[in-house]
């Protein structure tokens, strides 16, 4: 299985390419945070830990950029509320 993690910043999303098939976290920036409203993958990458890799990637690339998130999509929310509560912008 090969996957690339990329800041596609003209569609304003991260993407996650395993083997041809995407996951991608929608985003917009504003005031100095990163909000995220939604996150998806296609239909044959639901229920392989692809949204799960994608929020990964999305956390270290918003660590090294040294900003916070506010995920206003439910599943992004939970997840960093459960993996990096510290990333989510109060």
């Amino acid at each position: 299985m090969a996957e690339t993690f990329t800041d596609n910043a003209d569609a304003g999303r991260f993407e996650l390419d395993v083997d041809g098939k995407l996951a991608w976290a929608d985003y917009r920036r504003r005031d100095g945070v990163l909000v995220i409203p939604h996150v998806e993958a296609e239909m044959a990458l639901r229920g392989t830990g692809a949204a799960d890799r994608l929020m990964r990637q999305v956390a270290g690339a918003v660590k090294a950029e040294g900003v916070r998130i506010i995920p206003t999509c439910g599943y992004a929310h939970a997840w960093l509320r459960r993996h990096e509560p510290d990333l989510i912008a109060n």
